[in-house]
């Protein structure tokens, strides 16, 4: 099971999107309307860690987060990547 984020789509002017995770199957269709309320909804594709690979001469390898080292957030949060 994969879990997904997915934003509402605002229908009136100055509505905020509201973001929220649903736990699905790969297999399954996207979710088109909030579980909930009904209210429209799209899938939100973040970025991901993106591996690099390092020590190629040495056959070690070392699994790095491909955003210069800062996790998935990119840094800035005050995480401790």
């Amino acid at each position: 099971m994969a879990t997904y984020i997915y934003e509402t789509i605002p229908t009136k002017e100055g509505e905020a999107p509201e973001r929220f995770e649903v736990r699905q199957s790969m297999s399954e269709d996207a979710l088109t309307v909030h579980p909930e309320t009904g209210v429209p909804v799209k899938r939100v594709i973040t970025g991901g860690y993106g591996f690099v690979s390092a020590g190629r001469d040495s056959g070690q390898q070392v699994s790095k987060p491909a955003s210069g080292g800062h996790g998935c957030c990119g840094g800035g949060c005050g995480c401790s990547h």
